[in-house]
């Protein structure tokens, strides 16, 4: 993709949590991202790329596509984002080249206060262990959320042995600790947090959440109002993280979950891999809308792991899929291995198809929403230019400056999309002044001479051609394909006074009103500024090398050497010009320095 494409790709997301992976040109993972909300965050990479640090601006150059999964929640795409960083490594997330592994969160409940704290291997001490998640930068910000939310402390006071000694710490003050240092009595209350903080690492949000708002309740009927609010903002501050955590660490294991979505034009089937209970990744496939959604389901799935010989244990299905039992036993004398294919009805799993459901929906409003717009758009088009089956279009424009360096320009749009492989440059040859009608017939003579030709790269004829200039220009082009025995529909893009195509003419001088058309003109008008950027920056590239050619070029006896070193001594070509034939002489051989003297003398006279 070209970065106009990822910019558009970005605006299109969802406003919703996800995370986002982006690759290189060889597909590799280079990055993933976690995004409360994937279209503010993904596009910020392609807006203003002067404000990104160095890194980010060199992995925005590195970026060739990119992929996205829409997430229940903003914590199950934290956890997701650690997963697909353990699975990846991708290059551009930083911690994970510090070579210490992978981290995990350490529990001992052995002590009189526990501490929740990052550690890079598990070991046989007795302590419970979270993760491997993804990166130390990662696992830090999932630890510190977890402390914040709850309260815990964030230093390392020993409070068995320093408790009630020194003042609190400022993340007291900010409503980020309880304080538990300068607390008596404070075991049990502290020791309840802790297992607050290990069901959440397990993914039991519900339990949480029930267990903070029943001690809120409580508090407030004992007339606690203070602890009731901190136990509210506590409950405020889980709940943001998600109406519940799906991606816990010992469900779901070994799952797929398909999912599947549809409008009038297209389909999406999608498949979410869930293994060890972490959503690992997904795949989609967009196809023409089929006349049966049930044998559509059924066909690709079949399709999908009859060809990869490894099965999950189970799937679950968007609906009952025909035979969907006998390919089940299929799979099991094909792979070994039973593989139940079930219709969740309610509970978890039902919401994990809503959530591949819901993936699918955004692949399918991202793919067709551009496609019917471009679609919609040609349609429109060849019905107002009476073209039928209009798919491949070729725009032409001339460039000069009074008649120098004068170039033609030709580029190609399919299905309403520039196709820049098939672009064509021509520097127009024995042109005599500023002719842009014979200009024209030069370039356009050549191209479907090539093409009668059968010459690669000019074998492929357009449905439409459009002219930059009005009804000469149209004409010119119409004697041309007349004269070559070419039948193609000629239009002219006739500019307003801002330089817009405000209107397309036939050769016959009939004009066709776009403006009034917003689809249509803003298409015509991508193809016109296209064509002539195209055309100017070819004319500039061949204007830059004639201007780098120098006045000495040519002189008998001057090569690269003695150009140089004349340079070196006279400074510029004015100065060589204006010497004497004395100061030539003392840095060329005599005839050199006279054919160098006379060269500059006759063009002064």
């Amino acid at each position: 993709m070209c970065f106009k494409e990822l910019k558009e790709k970005a605006l299109s997301l969802p406003y919703a949590p996800g995370v986002y992976i982006m690759k290189d040109a060889q597909d590799r993972v280079i990055y993933v991202g976690k995004a409360k909300k994937l279209k503010n965050r993904v596009s910020q990479y392609f807006q203003d790329t002067a404000s990104h640090s160095p890194k980010t601006r060199q992995m925005v150059s590195k970026i060739h596509h990119f992929d996205f999964l829409v997430a229940a929640s903003e914590f199950e795409a934290l956890i997701l984002e650690c997963s697909l960083i353990k699975r990846h490594q991708p290059k551009y997330n930083i911690l994970l080249k510090d070579g210490k592994g992978y981290p995990y969160i350490r529990l001992d409940k052995k002590t009189e206060f526990p501490k929740l704290t990052m550690v890079n291997r598990p070991e046989d001490d007795g302590a419970e262990y979270f993760g491997p998640f993804g990166s130390r930068g990662v696992t830090n910000h999932l630890l510190e959320t977890i402390r914040v939310i709850l309260r815990l402390p964030q230093c390392n006071k020993k409070f068995s042995t320093e408790q009630g000694r020194g003042r609190v710490c400022l993340h007291h003050h900010m409503n980020q600790c309880e304080g538990w240092c300068q607390m008596p009595d404070c075991r049990d209350a502290y020791r309840m947090k802790i297992e607050q903080a290990r069901m959440l690492l397990l993914g039991h949000y519900k339990t949480v959440a029930m267990e903070l708002r029943s001690q809120m309740l409580d508090a407030a009927e004992q007339m606690n109002f203070e602890l009731a609010a901190s136990l509210r903002d506590q409950l405020s501050a889980v709940e943001n993280l998600g109406n519940k955590q799906l991606v816990s660490t010992d469900a779901f294991a070994d799952t797929d979950v398909i999912g599947y979505a549809r409008n009038d034009i297209k389909a999406c089937f999608t498949v979410l891999h869930f293994r060890d209970g972490t959503l690992m990744d997904k795949e989609f496939e967009v196809f023409s809308v089929p006349d049966d959604d049930n044998a559509a389901v059924s066909t690709l799935m079949k399709q999908y792991y009859l060809s990869r010989g490894v099965v999950p244990m189970v799937v679950f299905l968007p609906f009952a899929v025909d035979d969907s039992q006998m390919f089940s036993q299929l799979l099991e004398q094909d792979t070994g291995r039973k593989c139940r294919f079930k219709v969740p009805q309610r509970g978890d799993n039902a919401k994990l198809v809503d959530l591949a459901n819901t993936n699918a929906s955004e692949e399918l409003e991202r793919v067709t929403d551009r496609e019917e717009r471009l679609g919609g758009t040609m349609q429109m088009l060849a019905q107002m230019l009476g073209v039928a089956g209009l798919h491949r279009m070729e725009s032409y424009d001339i460039s000069n400056i009074s008649g120098a360096d004068m170039v033609g320009a030709m580029v190609v749009f399919v299905d309403g999309a520039p196709r820049k492989s098939e672009y064509k440059k021509f520097k127009l040859r024995d042109m005599h002044g500023q002719d842009d009608y014979g200009a024209m017939t030069q370039v356009l003579c050549r191209r479907f001479e090539h093409y009668l030709s059968g010459d690669k790269g000019f074998n492929i004829m357009p449905d439409l051609l459009l002219i930059d200039g009005g009804v000469q220009h149209a004409a010119v082009a119409k004697i041309v394909l007349d004269s070559l025995g070419i039948s193609v529909s000629i239009f002219g893009m006739v500019k307003d006074d801002r330089h817009r195509t405000r209107a397309l003419v036939t050769p016959m001088g009939e004009e066709i009103r776009i403006d009034n058309k917003p689809s249509v003109f803003a298409l015509i008008g991508s193809i016109q500024e296209e064509t002539h950027r195209f055309a100017i920056s070819y004319h500039r590239n061949l204007r830059s090398k004639r201007l780098r050619h120098s006045e000495l070029d040519g002189i008998p006896g001057i090569g690269p050497k003695r150009k140089q070193d004349l340079l070196k001594n006279f400074k510029s070509i004015s100065g060589i010009a204006s010497a004497t034939l004395e100061e030539l002489a003392r840095y060329l051989p005599a005839d050199v320095a006279i054919s160098v003297y006379e060269h500059f003398k006759d063009k002064e006279g």
